[in-house]
C-alpha cells in the first residue's frame, strides 16, 4: 500500500497511509521547537522516544517470535519444535476460533472452525501436547487471546506445574486485552465491567505469583487491521492501556508494582515513516502520563515495551511473492521504531496458515535484518530527522488529542471513557469512516497496490497453502468426549461450583481457575460456569 502520489498530482496532494499531509522537504523549520533533553532523551532515559533501553539492539537483539497454531495440539507442537530449531527465540500461540470464543470443540457452534484459524485446545491436556519436550521455565511465551485469556493461563500453569516448573519462572505474555475485543475484534464473552473484574484479578495474581510473566499485552494490532489510521491505533490502544493502569489503581495496587508489567502490541505497516513516529510517539506519550497523571516513580513503569506484527491487511492474494516484499519493509519499520519482539507475517498468510516453508521465509526475513543490514548497529538511526521528528511530533499531538476526548467522555476518567465509547459505538465508527475514507482513495487512484490496482498479471501461478487434514475435528471432538469419559466428574463439579462462588463473591478468581484446570475441566464447561454469574454480553448495533 503505497501513499506516493501519481505524476499528474500536485505536490501539495501528498500524504501518508493515514491521510496525513506531507510536504516535500523538512528542514530545521519543521522541528524548531524540539528540545533534546525535553522531548527526546538518550536511549534508556526518560521520555524514551529513542529507546527504553541504553544499548537497545547492541546489547540484545529483538526477540523474533513467529505467531504459530493450526490443526490439533500435537501438529502445533511440532511446528514450534521445528520453528526453535531454525533459530526462533520465543513462541507464540495462535488459537483457534472456538478456543477465542470460549466454545468447547463438540460445541455445535465450533463446527467446521476446529483447528483451522489455529490450534485447538480445550482442556490441560491439550495443554500438555502443545508444549510437550518445550521446558516452559527456559523460553518465552505468548498467547494470543482475550475473551477466555484468564482461563487459558490457567491451563497453562498447571501445565508448568506438571513440568516441574515454578511459576516464577514462567516468562512471557498473555494478551487479555478485553477492550480491544469491544472496539475492533469483536471476539468477547462476558460484559465489560465483569470481564474487567478477570483481568483486574490477573493483575493482581501476576504481580504476586508470576513477576516474569506479563499479564496484558495492550493490543492496537487488531484495531489498525479492523481500518484504523496510524494515529488511531496509537490512541485507542494507548488509551486502552491507560484504562488498565486506572483499573489497577482502582484495586488498590500501588502503580509502580504493575504498570510496569503491561506491554504492547502494535501493527508495522507499509509507510516506512509513518510507523516509525507511531513508535517513538507511544513511547512519549505512555512515558509522561505514568509519571505526570498516574503518579510512577520507577522508570519501569514508564517504559513502554512492544511487540510488533507486520500487517495483515497489506497482504494481497494477487502475487502474493510481493508480500515477502512487503513485509521485509513493515519488518525493518518495526526494528527502526524500537520495537521489543516481532513476528513476520508469511507470504501466504492472506491465504491461509503458512506453510513450513512460508514461515520459515519469513524467519529468515528477520534473521537478515538482524545479522546482515546493520540497522542494529546503531540505536535510533533515524533519530534527529527532520522528517522523523515532525512526524512523531504530529503524531503525539493527533493522539493526545483523541485521549482528551476520550478522556472526556468518561468525565476525566480514560476506563470509564473507554467504557462509554465501546457501548456508544464511537470507536467502532471513526475505525470505520477510516477505512472507507481509505477505500476511497484507492477508488480514486490516489493509493496504489501494486499487483493488484497497478501492475496487474493475469496468469499468475498459484502458490501452494497449508491445507487443515478433514480429520482434525473428529479427533478433537473425540478427544473432549474421552476426557470427559475418563476424569474423576465429581471433582470436576466441585472446582466448577467453587469457581461459581468465588465469581459471586470478590474473590481473586485465578486460584479457582487453576483448580477447574487441575481437576480436567474444559474451558466451555469453565465458560458456561462464569456465565451463570456474569452473563453475556451484546454489541449495540451500529448502522
Amino acid at each position: 500500500m503505497s501513499a506516493r502520489r501519481s505524476s499528474d498530482r500536485p505536490e501539495d496532494e501528498v500524504a501518508t497511509l493515514s491521510g496525513e499531509p506531507v510536504a516535500p522537504l523538512y528542514d530545521e523549520t519543521s522541528v524548531a521547537d524540539l528540545d533534546y533533553e525535553r522531548d527526546l532523551g538518550d536511549p534508556g532515559r526518560y521520555p524514551f522516544v529513542r529507546g527504553i533501553y541504553p544499548s537497545m539492539y547492541r546489547g540484545r537483539l529483538w526477540t523474533m517470535r513467529q505467531f504459530a497454531g493450526f490443526g490439533t495440539p500435537r501438529e502445533t507442537n511440532a511446528r514450534y519444535r521445528f520453528l526453535l530449531a531454525q533459530g526462533q527465540g520465543g513462541l507464540s500461540v495462535a488459537f483457534d476460533m472456538p478456543t477465542l470464543m470460549g466454545r468447547d470443540s463438540d460445541d455445535p457452534r465450533s463446527e467446521g472452525e476446529v483447528g483451522r484459524c489455529g490450534v485447538a485446545t480445550d482442556s490441560l491436556l491439550d495443554f500438555q501436547e502443545l508444549f510437550d519436550g518445550i521446558p516452559l521455565g527456559d523460553i518465552s511465551t505468548s498467547m494470543t487471546i482475550s475473551g477466555p485469556a484468564a482461563i487459558v493461563f490457567a491451563f497453562f500453569l498447571a501445565t508448568a506445574e506438571r513440568q516441574g516448573v515454578p511459576w516464577d519462572r514462567l516468562d512471557g505474555t498473555l494478551q487479555t486485552d478485553i477492550l480491544k475485543e469491544y472496539i475492533a475484534q469483536k471476539e468477547w464473552i462476558f460484559p465489560p465491567r465483569p470481564h474487567l473484574r478477570l483481568i483486574g484479578d490477573l493483575m493482581e495474581f501476576c504481580a504476586e505469583r508470576t513477576p516474569k510473566f506479563h499479564p496484558i499485552s495492550v493490543s492496537g494490532y487488531h484495531i489498525r487491521e479492523a481500518g484504523a489510521t496510524a494515529w488511531q491505533e496509537l490512541a485507542y490502544t494507548l488509551a486502552d492501556g491507560f484504562a488498565y493502569v486506572e483499573l489497577g489503581l482502582d484495586r488498590g495496587l500501588d502503580v509502580d508494582r504493575f504498570a510496569g508489567e503491561l506491554s504492547f502490541f502494535f501493527n508495522a505497516h507499509i509507510y516506512v515513516f509513518e510507523e516509525i513516529a507511531k513508535y517513538r510517539a507511544a513511547r512519549r506519550i505512555w512515558a509522561h502520563r505514568l509519571r505526570e497523571r498516574y503518579g510512577a516513580r520507577d522508570e519501569a513503569s514508564m517504559r513502554l515495551r512492544f511487540h510488533t506484527q507486520t500487517a495483515g491487511v497489506s497482504l494481497t492474494a494477487q502475487q502474493p511473492m510481493n508480500n515477502v516484499v512487503r513485509t521485509a519493509i513493515e519488518a525493518l519499520a518495526a526494528v527502526l521504531g524500537g520495537t521489543q519482539s516481532l513476528h513476520t507475517n508469511a507470504l501466504d498468510e492472506v491465504l491461509a496458515l503458512p506453510t513450513e516453508a512460508a514461515a520459515k521465509l519469513a524467519l529468515r526475513t528477520q534473521q537478515i535484518i538482524a545479522y546482515e543490514t546493520g540497522v542494529a548497529d546503531v540505536i535510533d538511526p533515524l533519530g534527529g530527522s527532520y522528517f522523523v521528528e515532525a512526524l512523531t511530533n504530529r503524531m503525539e499531538a493527533r493522539a493526545n488529542e483523541e485521549l482528551r476526548r476520550i478522556e472526556q467522555m468518561g468525565g476525566g476518567s480514560v476506563l470509564e471513557g473507554v467504557l462509554a465509547g465501546i457501548e456508544r459505538g464511537y470507536f467502532q465508527q471513526e475505525i470505520a469512516d477510516s477505512a472507507f475514507r481509505e477505500q476511497k482513495r484507492f477508488e480514486r487512484g490516489e493509493l496504489v497496490k501494486v499487483g493488484v490496482t497497478r501492475y496487474v498479471d493475469r496468469e499468475e501461478e498459484p502458490v501452494e497453502t497449508l491445507e487443515i487434514r478433514p480429520e482434525v475435528e473428529e479427533e478433537q471432538r473425540e478427544r473432549v468426549r474421552v476426557l470427559r469419559a475418563s476424569r474423576d466428574d465429581r471433582a470436576a463439579r466441585e472446582a466448577l461450583g467453587l469457581l461459581v462462588r468465588a465469581a459471586e463473591g470478590d474473590a481473586n478468581l485465578i486460584p479457582p481457575l487453576v483448580e477447574c484446570a487441575r481437576a480436567l475441566c474444559t474451558e466451555g464447561e469453565i465458560v458456561a460456569a462464569l456465565r451463570e454469574v456474569f452473563g453475556e454480553y451484546v454489541e449495540t448495533p451500529r448502522f
